[in-house]
């Protein structure tokens, strides 16, 4: 899907309805906005794929087996690392 926003003299856009729609977002929702190899991702926070939850636990390594403590803390120490702010 490809939908357009125009930015407006305050800095400010708007999520077009139908993306809106699709990704649950309502008002008070939050939404994170990521550089990647000069793309701008813009995603519904608290959402990360399965191939980013793979590389919080495993970094480039195959899996080996955890505990779930050991499991939740690499979570939170990924997420940590990726959003930490300065």
């Amino acid at each position: 899907m490809i939908a357009q926003s125009k930015l407006t003299a305050q800095g400010q856009i708007s999520v077009p309805a139908e993306i809106r729609q699709e990704w649950g977002i309502e008002p008070g929702s939050v939404i994170q906005w990521e550089e990647r190899a000069g793309e701008i991702v813009v995603r519904r926070a608290g959402r990360f794929s399965s191939q980013e939850i793979h590389q919080a636990l495993f970094g480039g390594h195959p899996p080996r087996r955890q505990s779930l403590k050991r499991l939740k803390l690499g979570i939170t120490q990924e997420i940590r690392r990726l959003y930490a702010r300065d």
